[in-house]
């Protein structure tokens, strides 16, 4: 097997360069993003915030059409389509082209990453390997690697909006003492969250929506636990809902689930901290005990060694 060693030099500064790129991106996004507001503050003027999906329409633009077209040959099922559109709205791709997207990443990893490792093993002159299972072991990979970039997405973006959640309801709380109708106060938390938790105002504001469309409020706010799977947001549909439905005081049972939400959280957080004394004691086992073992044990190892020379 000989490797170039100029194309695995160049290989490697590809690499680090999408690596460090990946990381600063967002980085740089959000601190862009931070100076056009703060600009728009001080000239006085309106500063409009593009969705990601605008934002990045000029390169996803391919894999739309790809998954548009693979959508429209029929070989998907309708049950399928919907158990994708389902995953995508929970990870927060609610846009008309998310599955699109999907679908054509996964066509696109399932060709693309294999043609490319085929290229570096003819450029590096790789005889080792063989090209077919590289093949197919990378078009597996690629095939598989969008559902788990989702499944990423999805639990970060359902534990912002569960994390959120019980600020929001003594957001809502207030709003509601204050007079407001339960749309207007859905509005106003979501639009007080924007900056700061922004999948939990995402959320709020959906729901305010629906409010307004749907003819039936209460399957607006039963609504929410379906979007995004969470437990809290399917009880707090659920009690909203029976509040609309029997009159009960809103501010009250809101009290309680907030309340309820802080303890369920303050318990996750005790349950993770029981574990760490378990889960210290590998690193414990690995390096702490064998430093000790060295310095206690290690000067007299050393005089018996002396010992056994000098006899």
């Amino acid at each position: 097997m000989s490797i170039d060693p100029t194309l695995l030099l160049a290989l490697s500064i590809s690499i680090a360069c999408v690596v460090a790129g990946l990381i600063l991106l967002p980085i740089a996004e959000r601190d862009a993003h931070a100076k056009r507001r703060v600009a728009s503050v001080r000239d006085g003027t309106a500063y409009y915030d593009p969705p990601a999906g605008e934002q990045l329409a000029a390169w996803m633009r391919p894999l739309g059409i790809l998954g548009s077209a693979v959508l429209s040959t029929g070989l998907l099922s309708r049950k399928t389509v919907e158990d994708l559109g389902q995953t995508m709205s929970a990870a927060g791709y609610r846009s008309g082209p998310a599955v699109s997207l999907f679908i054509g990443a996964k066509i696109a990893g399932l060709i693309g990453l294999p043609m490319l490792m085929l290229l570096l093993i003819k450029l590096g002159g790789i005889h080792a390997l063989n090209p077919p299972l590289v093949m197919l072991v990378f078009a597996v990979v690629g095939l598989l690697l969008p559902d788990f970039v989702v499944r990423s997405v999805r639990r970060k973006y359902v534990k912002a909006v569960e994390n959120g959640l019980p600020a929001a309801l003594d957001l809502l709380i207030i709003c509601a003492e204050a007079g407001l109708a339960l749309e207007a106060g859905f509005e106003r938390v979501a639009l007080e969250f924007e900056e700061g938790i922004r999948p939990t105002a995402n959320e709020l504001r959906i729901t305010a929506n629906e409010m307004k469309v749907l003819s039936d409020r209460r399957q607006a706010l039963l609504n929410m636990g379906t979007r995004t799977g969470l437990e809290s947001m399917q009880r707090l549909g659920g009690m909203l809902a029976q509040s609309q439905k029997y009159g009960t005081p809103l501010t009250q049972a809101l009290r309680v689930l907030a309340a309820e939400m802080r303890t369920t959280m303050l318990t996750r957080f005790e349950a993770r901290a029981a574990r760490l004394p378990v889960l210290l004691t590998i690193p414990m086992i690995l390096f702490i005990l064998p430093c000790i073992f060295v310095v206690v044990a290690g000067p007299a190892a050393i005089q018996v060694m002396h010992i056994m020379r000098t006899r």
